[in-house]
Order: C-alpha cells, then sequence, then structure tokens
C-alpha cells in the first residue's frame, strides 16, 4: 500500500513542467527526504526532460548516487550545481559529450564522492585528471577512451585508496604502469588497447588483491604468478602461457580468450587452476583440438562460437556436460550427428545457441533430452519446421512439437530460417515462451493469428513476413506483450501500423516506416524551432547535416517483392486496404497457399 502511495506521489510530481513547478515553489530543498526516494525523482524526472540545471539545487542535501550517462544536455553549468552535493557518493558521467576539463573542475574537494565515471568523455584529458587527484578518497573511476595521455595516467598514483580502475583504450605504457604500484588497494584493472608489454605485465604482481584484470588487445604473451586473480580477459592476444612461474596456480573463475591465438594449448593451460573454472569463452580463437575440456569439470558456460569445432569435439564437451548450463556453439561446424552425441550428458543446459550451423529439423528431437532449456537459438540454420519434404501436406507434422515437452523454455529465435505458417501450430503450447523471433518472407497473416494465442509472450518478432493491414487490424495481442517488431513486412502502411500502436499503448511497434516517421517528425520539429531562434540557424549553417539514430537502417531491408509476379502484387495490394474486420478472410490465393 505505501509503495503505490509513493508511486502516485512520484508520478504527479513528474506529471509536467507546471507540477514540477508548483512543487518547486514550496520547497527550497528536499532535505528529509530519504536519498532512495529522491534519486528516484531525480531519474524520473530526467527521463521525461523535466531536470534542469536550477532544479538539481533541490536535490542537493539528499542525493547520494546520480547517473547521467548519455546524456548530452549535461555541461559546465550541470556540474556547477553537482559540485554542492554533500553526500554524493557516485557520478556516472559516460558518454555525455559536453563534459570537459572545467566542467569537472565544480566536483574537486568533494569529501563522499567514491566513484566516478568519465567513460568516453573525449574532451577530458590530463589537466582533468589533476582535478581529480583532490579527491583522495576516489574508490572507482572510469576514464577510457578519453583523451588522457600516459602522463595523466602517471598523476593517478596519488589516488592510492583506488580498487576500481578502468584505464581501457588509453596509450598505457610499461612506465606508467610502474608508476601505479603504490595502488595496492587495486581489485579490477582494464587496460585493453593499451602499450603494455610482457614487461609491464610483470609489475602486476604488486598488486596483491588484484581479482580481475583486462588485457584484451595487448602484446601481452603471458602473466607472473597472480593467486588472487578470478577473472582474465586476454581477447585477441597471442598467447605464449597464461601464466607463468612456480608460484601457487591462479584460482581463475572467468578466463576469456575471445580472437587469441593460442600457440600451444598445453602451455597456455599449464598453470592454471581448472577446478575453479566456471566461464570459459575460447570464441573465434584458433583453437582445434579440444582435448583439455574433460579436466575443465566445473564449467558452467563454454563459449566456443566462430571456432572450428566440429562434432569431433562434442565428446569433449560431453564430459563437463553435468554442470554445464550455457553453451555456444553458433558459427561452428556441428551437424545433427554432433548434437545427438551430446544428448542426455546435459541435463542442467539453460542456453543452446547453434545459429548458423548446418543442423536440420533431425535435430530437434536432440534438443528435447536437455529438459532445463530456457533458450534455443536456431537462426540461419536448416530448419524448416517439417521432417518431410511434402511439406505441402497439411497432414504433415511440424518438428518443432519435438520441443514441447521443455517446460521451462522462455525464447527461441528462428530468424533467416525456411520457416512457414503450418509449422509454428505447436508454439501456443509452450507455456512459458516469452520472447519469440521470427524472420521468413513465407510468414503470413496465418501466423500472427496463431501466435496471439501464446499467453506469456512479451516480445515477437516476425521480419520480413508477409503480413498486410487486414490481418494487423484484427491481430489481438497477449495482454503481456510490449514489443511488437515487424520490421521488413513491406505490405503493412504507415496508417495500420500508427493505428495498431494508438490502440495498444503498451506495445512498443517497430517498423521501417515507422522510423522514418519519427525522424521526419524530428526533423520538422526541429525546422519549426529554428524559426524561433537565430541562433540554432546560424549553427544549422556552420554544421553539416544531422545523422539521426532512428535513420532507418535500408540497407537490411529485404524487399520480398520479387518473390511475386505483377499479378501476385495487385492481389496482395488488394487484400492491404482493409475496409472492414471481415478482410481477415480475405487473403489472396499466393499467401494462403503455405508454400
Amino acid at each position: 500500500m505505501e509503495s503505490q502511495l509513493v508511486e502516485m506521489c512520484m508520478e504527479s510530481a513528474t506529471q509536467s513542467r507546471d507540477a514540477v513547478e508548483a512543487w518547486r515553489r514550496q520547497r527550497r530543498t528536499l532535505e528529509s527526504m530519504p536519498s532512495h526516494l529522491a534519486e528516484a525523482l531525480l531519474h524520473r524526472l530526467l527521463r521525461r526532460r523535466l531536470l534542469f540545471p536550477s532544479l538539481l539545487e533541490v536535490f542537493k542535501f539528499c542525493v547520494e548516487e546520480i547517473d547521467l550517462r548519455g546524456e548530452s544536455c549535461v555541461d559546465a553549468e550541470w556540474m556547477a550545481y553537482i559540485g554542492a552535493f554533500d553526500h554524493l557518493r557516485s557520478l556516472n558521467l559516460s558518454d555525455c559529450n559536453k563534459i570537459n576539463n572545467s566542467a569537472i573542475w565544480a566536483i574537486t574537494g568533494m569529501t563522499n564522492l567514491k566513484e566516478l565515471d568519465l567513460s568516453r568523455c573525449s574532451k577530458i584529458t590530463d589537466a582533468g585528471i589533476r582535478h581529480l587527484t583532490s579527491i583522495p578518497i576516489l574508490e572507482k573511476l572510469w576514464i577510457p577512451e578519453t583523451g588522457v595521455t600516459n602522463d595523466g595516467v602517471i598523476l593517478l598514483s596519488s589516488l592510492t585508496n583506488l580498487s576500481v580502475l578502468d584505464l581501457g583504450g588509453l596509450p598505457v605504457s610499461d612506465l606508467a604502469l610502474d608508476n601505479l604500484k603504490v595502488l595496492r588497494k587495486l581489485q579490477h584493472l582494464d587496460l585493453w588497447g593499451s602499450e603494455v608489454s610482457n614487461k609491464g605485465a610483470s609489475y602486476f604482481k604488486w598488486f596483491p588483491r588484484l581479482s580481475s584484470l583486462n588485457l584484451a588487445w595487448t602484446k601481452v604473451t603471458m602473466l607472473p604468478s597472480l593467486p588472487s586473480l578470478a577473472c582474465l580477459n586476454m581477447s585477441n592476444c597471442t598467447i605464449h602461457s597464461s601464466f607463468e612461474g612456480e608460484g601457487r596456480k591462479a584460482p581463475l573463475a572467468k578466463l576469456i580468450l575471445s580472437g587469441s591465438t593460442i600457440r600451444d594449448v598445453c602451455e597456455a593451460f599449464q598453470q592454471l587452476e581448472t577446478s575453479s573454472l566456471s566461464l570459459l569463452d575460447l570464441s573465434n580463437s584458433s583453437l582445434n583440438s579440444y582435448c583439455f575440456l574433460p579436466y575443465m569439470s566445473a564449467i558452467s558456460d563454454l563459449d566456443l562460437s566462430g571456432t572450428s569445432a566440429g562434432d569431433e569435439s562434442v565428446e569433449h564437451i560431453a564430459f563437463i556436460g553435468q554442470n554445464l548450463r550455457h553453451l555456444n556453439l553458433s558459427r561452428t561446424k556441428l551437424s545433427n550427428a554432433g548434437l545427438e552425441i551430446l544428448a542426455g550428458f546435459v541435463p542442467n543446459l539453460e542456453t543452446l545457441l547453434l545459429s548458423y550451423t548446418a543442423i536440420d529439423d533431425y535435430a530437434i528431437p536432440f534438443m528435447s533430452t536437455m529438459p532445463s532449456l530456457k533458450s534455443i537459438n536456431l537462426s540461419g540454420t536448416n530448419i524448416r519446421g517439417v521432417v518431410n519434404e511434402a511439406d505441402f501436406d497439411p497432414n504433415c507434422i511440424s518438428s518443432l512439437s519435438g520441443l514441447c515437452n521443455l517446460d521451462h523454455l522462455e525464447r527461441l529465435d528462428l530468424e533467416e530460417t525456411r520457416i512457414k505458417d503450418s509449422a509454428l501450430t505447436p508454439l501456443p503450447s509452450f507455456r512459458k515462451l516469452s520472447y519469440l523471433f521470427l524472420r521468413s518472407g513465407s510468414l503470413t497473416d496465418t501466423s500472427l493469428h496463431q501466435l496471439s494465442s501464446i499467453r506469456s509472450l512479451v516480445t515477437l518478432g516476425i521480419r520480413d513476413g508477409v503480413l498486410t493491414n487486414a490481418g494487423l487490424i484484427v491481430f489481438n495481442p497477449p495482454p503481456s506483450m510490449r514489443i511488437l517488431d515487424l520490421r521488413g513486412c513491406w505490405l503493412l502502411t504507415e496508417d495500420a501500423l500508427l493505428s495498431f500502436q494508438q490502440k495498444h499503448r503498451q506495445i512498443e511497434v517497430r517498423h521501417d516506416l515507422l522510423s522514418i516517421a519519427l525522424v521526419k517528425k524530428l526533423s520538422i520539429h526541429s525546422s519549426s524551432s529554428q524559426v524561433t531562434s537565430r541562433t540554432k540557424i546560424y549553427k544549422h549553417k556552420q554544421g553539416g547535416p544531422s545523422s539521426s539514430p532512428l535513420r532507418s537502417n535500408r540497407g537490411s531491408f529485404l524487399d520480398q517483392r520479387l518473390k511475386y509476379t505483377r499479378e501476385e502484387l495487385f492481389a496482395l495490394g488488394s487484400a492491404s486496404a482493409p475496409n472492414s474486420r471481415d478482410n481477415v478472410d480475405l487473403i489472396p490465393h499466393v499467401l494462403a497457399n503455405d508454400g
């Protein structure tokens, strides 16, 4: 009851600018408001574009955490108010492109600030780091992909309370790392894309608490013994040996070697304590032998996508199948035979990713022997939905019925397959299916009608289908649905899409036409604003044409009209212009035929 009352108050307070101005006149501060409620109110105002710099003043005595990530409006004026927040403990300014050295001067000397995220604030340079050295209590700092140089990194040595330091994408040298040896409390260090070499890697032993290390895209080929390390990322590195020396083996829980070149498998894993390894990512790596897997029996998450793994590798995976929860074999050489080997050995497997492999409908019975499956990705495979060639036979049985016994199945991906309407018949019986993704030029209004019976559906994607306005109008979505992705369904018109969206406001409809319409609307709004502001007109003339993130990706649009003759297109056009709800029965012959 109390939470409902709080929600009603929050909603009323953030309804409009007038509502905000009304309570703002009554209160100079929200000092007595609990911090978690004050933060919830602040972020709701931010989401609704009702938060402006001077309004921040009312929150300065009660807010402890502020998340402004990606807000392009945040600048020095905002920071001037934020600098007065007495109890601010955490500040996220990642991707705020107006934040520069002058802006962060406002937070110098803050007495409670322990976490600061400046990720991808490209205007932050060494001068900005000098400002930060006045906050000695900082414990967590993120400055990846900023303008900080090697000299700026060396300045961080004065922040001796740091436990998390992200320097990803910065030109960190061995010399800079040598200067950071004084950071004895460091637990997480991110150096991806840096200039650190094996010499610099030898300094890691000076961090006795180091538990997480990211060296992706570096020249490091081996590491010293690091007995406290639990997570290591050496993606896109050339690896000679994970660890060297005779010290205690590293009890890694997570090892990420995606895209790496591994010279010698035995040597690479020799100094690795495998009994505690739960996640192993070897995606897109150079490995062609997986004989080491049986010695890693604790693995629950295994990613071999994009590797040369084939049916002969599955035997090694089966040895550790008992504990596997997530298995990614996408873009491998796996076939039905390999999946048959795996059947019965993975009783606890929850996620199985097989996209862009050679498997077909005959592999589905093997998946039915994996009772814990929650998510299956079969996109880009040879799945057709039927097991016999005579798929025009109305009495044919859908191969997807083989998944009916998977009581926990929540997500099914079937994009870029040759799936047809008749293959989807069993899906309404999948009680927990919440996310379904389809992409096929053979799907029609019939599929839309069938899938409306899946009562637990939250997200439905039917891309590149031959859906009509008539079918969309009579589509009765499940009450739980929140996203309907119809991109590439070229017969649908903007009016029909907008009408459906108006009728079902809780559903986010995605379609090429809606994206284009939104861009036009924003352009018109922008143009009208420019008429009232000479400054905006001047800036518009000075700058080049803007590129909206909402612009439709025309390159991925699949024109299904190429499949039909002129006469068939006329028939389709007639069906997509409904005069009444009864038009759902007037599907032309070319669509009614499941082939």
